[in-house]
């Protein structure tokens, strides 16, 4: 940092033509209700929908940005986590958003409890107004994590990406995101954590995933689960009843999209 401080947290935000969503999403790290020391790393890959226009108009020491070429969003991620120089880090999207207060309780947490590793909270879906949808989705994710265990993670991804901090330190023993995945390095690597050690859970809304068109994981392409399951296969090892109860969460998860997406929810 600036002052030869370091930050407690460093959030990465990745991101690709997403100038209607950006500014809130900046918003919603910078204008925390009593913030922690926050370093913010935008890393833009060359947008050409006003990206660039916003973030040359940020006036703010905290925030550091980029936009160059890249090899896609979870390049992005890792330069942006080389660069980072928090206690704590996470990325966000830049089409999601930080819930009030939600920086100050996770680095808080970490302060409270210095033997956790990782961190992972509740987060609730909205659309593109902003408004609140799928709560039966939430509840359903907020059930699982409540009753966290590394074999309930390798039958199904219940964790929310956004709600997700961990200690730089951390980081740096597991390495970087796979860049070969394109839509579960973040399931990846929980895996390659909770292989290590259990989470935190932080039982209150620490972000908000945003629903949308455009927006990549919200699609439900059943590729994503198909690249899921190939990446929870990498360590089942012995355990073929979960490698068994994956693969029908994943054909439950997909069907349940398609019955919300038929009924316009």
């Amino acid at each position: 940092m600036g002052n030869g401080t370091a930050p407690d947290i460093s959030i990465v935000i990745p991101t690709f033509n997403q100038a209607s969503f950006l500014p809130a999403t900046l918003d919603s790290v910078l204008n925390q209700d009593n913030p922690p020391g926050i370093q913010v790393i935008v890393v833009d890959g060359c947008s050409t929908d006003g990206t660039l226009e916003i973030l040359k108009g940020l006036n703010d020491p905290r925030v550091t940005w980029t936009s160059e070429p890249d090899e896609g969003q979870t390049h992005a991620i890792n330069k942006g986590m080389a660069r980072a120089e928090g206690g704590i880090v996470a990325w966000l999207n830049s089409d999601d958003t930080y819930a009030p207060g939600a920086l100050r309780a996770v680095v808080d947490a970490f302060k409270d409890n210095p033997s956790a590793r990782w961190l992972a909270g509740r987060v609730t879906i909205i659309d593109e107004a902003g408004k609140e949808i799928r709560r039966g989705i939430t509840h359903y994710k907020d059930r699982r994590l409540k009753r966290y265990s590394y074999r309930g993670l390798l039958r199904e991804n219940f964790i929310s990406q956004m709600g997700v901090f961990w200690r730089r330190s951390f980081a740096q023993e597991l390495g970087r995101l796979d860049e070969t995945l394109m839509y579960t390095m973040d399931y990846d690597y929980w895996l390659r954590m909770g292989g290590r050690c259990d989470p935190m859970i932080l039982d209150r809304v620490l972000a908000r995933f945003r629903l949308h068109g455009g927006s990549k994981s919200g699609a439900v392409d059943r590729s994503q689960f198909d690249e899921q399951y190939k990446v929870a296969c990498k360590h089942f090892g012995d355990d073929r009843v979960s490698r068994v109860a994956h693969r029908i969460n994943v054909e439950k998860i997909v069907w349940s999209y398609r019955l919300l997406k038929l009924l316009g929810r």
